[in-house]
């Protein structure tokens, strides 16, 4: 099993990290609706560092922690 546990710098990439692809393209990852990472899921992740951050705002958004992300949002 992986250590899912982040630091700083990581979820501050990940609140920052815009969708490059698809429905969603350009808007932050924090900004896309909870049942498109559901979908997701279902699907499978993609692999590498990108599959890992969806992966990871999954779990943000499944347990209602978009707040913490939020105000790491560079504007």
């Amino acid at each position: 099993m992986q250590d899912i546990t982040p630091d700083k710098e990581s979820l501050i990439a990940l609140a920052n990290t815009r969708m490059p692809f698809g429905k969603y393209k350009g808007r932050l990852l924090v900004e896309i609706p909870e049942p498109y990472y559901v979908w997701f899921r279902q699907k499978g992740f993609p692999q590498g560092k990108f599959g890992e951050q969806l992966q990871a705002m999954f779990e943000i958004k499944v347990n209602g922690l978009e707040s913490l992300i939020k105000p790491l949002i560079k504007q």
